[in-house]
């Protein structure tokens, strides 16, 4: 049976025991059903963990004592994705899924043509459950990296400010579109290494208008072919990170990155 595993900040980086909030008492010992003697992995969300035991399984405040601290490794390249906010529940599972394979930064996204408008207070509930998702993500596939979950954005503004990447994607249906293998081999051939930060928007429901796939053209993104099918945005979201994410971790890239 794997550890279990739980969110928490402590005061300082070397403490003897930690006390877990209320909520995340209650997953660990009234879901989960944790027991005194068990093994817990604390985590901070910032690469930091705390191997733990269990010591009172009080459902609003349990307590683990410290063993030890270990520190995990960073992935060696950072992806940012730009999503532009679908219908429904699917941006949650589109955090989860960029949880799980390691994203870095998740950006929301008004289109033109998102149907979903977020201001003030929802906004601002939305992001907190969005954060949630990414948290319940973490603890099951064992990422001691929680993405930041950036504020709701206009994807025009958001285009024009994009500073700081090595390469800035968009996924596209037009003709043209280029694969990522090959702008990926373009970017080492001249820059001799790897991408380290990479930026990724994905459109909605009908995909970003033409006129905000010029905008990005001239905003300096490459638009990038997924396949002949035409995909629903949370499943867009996942192929992108996760054929960026595999091209990234292959031996080449590894090669070129460390030179």
């Amino acid at each position: 049976m794997p550890d279990f595993r739980a969110f928490c900040t402590p005061p300082t980086a070397e403490p003897a025991e930690l006390t877990l909030d209320a909520d995340e008492s209650h997953h660990l010992v009234a879901v989960n059903r944790a027991r005194p003697g068990d093994t817990v992995v604390a985590f901070d969300g910032r690469g930091s963990e705390w191997i733990c035991e269990l010591t009172s399984d009080r459902k609003n405040a349990a307590v683990l004592k410290v063993r030890f601290r270990q520190k995990a490794r960073p992935l060696p390249y950072e992806i940012t994705l730009g999503q532009a906010l679908p219908k429904g529940p699917s941006m949650d599972a589109i955090v989860r899924k960029a949880t799980e394979i390691g994203a870095a930064q998740i950006v929301p996204l008004e289109s033109e043509r998102t149907q979903v408008h977020l201001e003030g207070d929802r906004s601002d509930r939305k992001i907190e459950k969005w954060q949630t998702a990414a948290l319940e993500a973490a603890k099951q596939c064992g990422n001691p990296f929680l993405p930041v979950i950036a504020p709701v954005q206009k994807a025009a503004a958001f285009m024009e400010s994009a500073r700081g990447y090595d390469l800035k994607l968009i996924a596209s249906l037009q003709p043209g579109a280029k694969s990522l293998k090959g702008v990926l081999a373009a970017y080492a051939a001249v820059q001799g290494r790897a991408p380290k930060k990479v930026l990724w928007l994905v459109g909605p429901e009908g995909d970003f208008t033409p006129a905000e796939m010029s905008q990005a053209k001239s905003c300096g993104f490459e638009p990038i072919t997924l396949g002949p099918l035409v995909l629903r945005c949370e499943t867009a979201a996942t192929y992108a990170l996760s054929v960026l994410s595999y091209e990234l971790q292959s031996p080449e890239a590894q090669i070129t990155r460390d030179k």
